[in-house]
């Protein structure tokens, strides 16, 4: 089975999504069997690297609302996150563009370390405070899993990736995210409850392995078991 995500590392969702979807494998009988691939998608294409707002007050401007009532629905996300296991920290966060960081969730998908890279990127944005965007703070992360970012951000590697899976999401319909896709049959959006995840998984995985119908037909045939056959 194939799984395909589309998310955003400045996506709190995107993060408890991540968590939900990995409880529901858990539990899965044939998870050894599922293959997860993750997908850009920038919420804002156009956002700054370096912001002198934080993000209370972005919020608040892009949603029409006060800085307070800003506060109060990060808390509320921050409560959903809570359960799912992730200790948000938004004071401590820095809003920046995120091209960079998914040219270099490209990069670490050739060195087999994705899923690694969307997690520490989450940590990092979430609850670390780091700038996701600022070169030597991803050169950090990378070298934190053994890669070596330096060519690659210092040009425009992966760009080309990175604008394939924007096109892809467009062609798709997908406005939000998280968007999770299974064998390009089923979608999930959002992030749903472990059940949600649970459920489809099996679905998916029955219809691509229905199982066998037996049909008995007259007498038993011949037949070897238990190491010996009967003549």
């Amino acid at each position: 089975m194939k799984i395909d995500i589309w998310s955003d590392v400045a996506c709190p969702f995107c993060y408890i999504g991540k968590r939900h979807l990995e409880a529901a494998l858990e539990q899965f009988p044939h998870k050894n069997d599922v293959e997860v691939t993750w997908h850009n998608f920038e919420l804002d294409p156009n956002a700054a690297r370096d912001n002198k707002e934080d993000q209370y007050t972005l919020l608040a401007r892009k949603y029409g609302m006060s800085r307070e009532q800003a506060i109060e629905n990060t808390d509320r996300v921050a409560a959903s996150g809570e359960k799912a296991g992730l200790a948000f920290a938004f004071d401590k966060v820095i809003p920046t563009n995120t091209f960079d960081a998914h040219r270099l969730i490209q990069f670490a998908a050739q060195h087999g370390k994705q899923d690694e890279m969307e997690e520490r990127l989450f940590s990092a944005y979430f609850m670390e405070g780091k700038h996701i965007s600022n070169k030597e703070t991803l050169l950090a992360i990378a070298k934190e899993l053994g890669l070596d970012a330096t060519e690659v951000l210092n040009s425009d590697a992966y760009t080309k990736e990175v604008r394939k899976d924007e096109a892809d999401a467009q062609s798709l319909g997908i406005r939000g995210v998280p968007f999770f896709v299974f064998d390009m049959k089923y979608a999930v959006s959002g992030a749903q409850p472990v059940d949600a995840f649970t459920q489809t998984l099996q679905k998916v995985w029955e219809e691509a392995h229905p199982p066998v119908e037996l049909i008995q037909t007259g007498d038993k045939g011949a037949t070897c078991d238990d190491g010996s056959c009967t003549v």
